[in-house]
Parts: structure tokens; C-alpha cells; sequence
């Protein structure tokens, strides 16, 4: 192993030769190791076999948050990926109050980076990615087995209803921005194949939604 991770292995949880740690390749495999050399520039192990890992469920959320104000983002993305979460989409829509323009390298660095983090503090066995940004209208929901788009005007459906009637194991979460989704925007949504679920009969801020959303959906799907 090279680069930080070095650093934090020796300079921050200290450890040494004859320590047992479990290691993660990022891509959902684990295995149990222990440190059999540290020097300034890399840690060695003796490994065990590799096996998938346990922190992972079957089923991948993808959150399609509209962008919010100041850093919330970072939140949403630390704390979902806490909860389970696959992957992020940023998403530019009608009322967010910020407006992402190319080139969008440092900022998706820097979420990707908090990603990691998180990942590494949850002891996750992949770390999810964060895409670039899309604007609403541009949105492919192609690859999911189920689309939920929360909407605080849905009167009918809600999120518990929504799973049990459109099961998979492929879901995507889309969040709108501060200010909601406009009609219009949920019918776009609707028309690309999303349902609109309530989250319940309170309103929830933008950074509450997905990482209610996340946590639902793995509670009512994992065993």
C-alpha cells in the first residue's frame, strides 16, 4: 500500500508490524491482514483470502440530488454514503438557488474526496462515486429497475407503498433543491419512468430527504 493511506496507517492510528487490520479494495471485496512491514512509503501485509464484502447490500441507491445552497452537499453526501448509498448524481433543476458551470473537476473532487472519507470512517466495502452534474431534463433513468422522485404535493403514494409495488435491485432516489419541484419538473420526471412518493406528512429540507429516502428503502430491502 502507498500513498495516504500510509500516513494515516502510521501517523494517525499508529500502527505497527504484527497488527491485525481489515483491508478493502473498493470495488465490495474485504479480507482480514496483518501488517507485516511499515516504512515511510508503504505498508506490506500478509493477507487472508478475499470475500465480499458485508457492509454491502444487494440492492445500489443512486441519489439524484437537485444542487443545494453553501455546503450542504457535502453533508447529504457524507451521511448517505453513511447509510448505504451507491452513488450520486448532482442535478441542476428550475429552482436550485446554485448553478454549477463547467469545468466541474474541483468541485466533484472534492465531493468525491468526502465520499472516500466517509466510505473509510463506515467501514464500506465500495466507495461510491460522484458524478458529474445533468440538468433535470437531461436525466436517463435507463439503468434502474425503480425511479423515486419525493414530491411534497404527493397525496396518494408513498415511499413504503412505492417499493413493494416497484421492487429491483437497481433504485434511484431523485431529491428536488430547497425550493421543491415545480409541477412541471414532476411531470418530467414522472414521464421518464419516476414515481412520485411522499416522504410522509412533514416537509423535510433538501439535506434530510435523501438521507431519509436511503435509509428507508435499505431498511424495508436488506434481511
Amino acid at each position: 500500500m502507498r500513498g495516504e493511506d500510509v500516513k494515516h496507517i502510521a501517523k494517525v492510528l499508529r500502527l505497527r508490524a504484527g497488527d491485525a487490520v481489515q483491508l478493502c479494495d473498493g470495488a465490495g471485496n474485504e479480507c482480514d491482514a496483518v501488517i507485516a512491514s511499515v516504512a515511510p512509503d508503504a505498508v506490506t501485509f500478509d493477507t487472508q483470502p478475499w470475500s465480499r464484502a458485508k457492509t454491502e447490500s444487494e440492492t445500489r441507491v443512486t441519489l439524484f440530488q437537485c444542487l443545494p445552497k453553501a455546503g450542504k452537499m457535502e453533508t447529504i453526501i457524507q451521511k448517505c454514503v453513511e447509510l448505504g448509498a451507491s452513488a450520486f448524481v448532482p442535478v441542476q433543476s428550475e429552482r436550485c438557488v446554485v448553478v454549477l458551470k463547467p469545468p466541474y473537476a474541483g468541485r466533484i473532487e472534492r465531493w468525491q474526496r468526502v465520499s472516500e472519507e466517509a466510505a473509510k470512517q463506515s467501514r464500506r466495502g465500495v466507495i461510491p462515486t460522484v458524478f458529474e452534474p445533468v440538468a433535470l431534463d437531461r436525466l436517463s433513468f435507463a439503468e434502474f429497475d425503480a425511479v423515486f422522485a419525493a414530491y411534497e404535493n404527493e397525496r396518494t403514494v408513498s415511499l413504503k407503498t412505492a417499493l413493494r409495488t416497484h421492487p429491483g435491485k437497481r433504485i434511484a432516489i431523485v431529491v428536488g433543491p430547497e425550493g421543491g419541484f415545480s409541477e412541471a419538473e414532476i411531470g418530467t420526471l414522472v414521464r421518464k419512468g419516476a414515481v412520485s412518493v411522499s416522504l410522509g406528512p412533514r416537509i423535510l429540507r433538501t439535506e434530510t430527504a435523501g438521507m431519509a429516502m436511503t435509509a428507508q428503502i435499505l431498511y424495508e430491502v436488506e434481511p
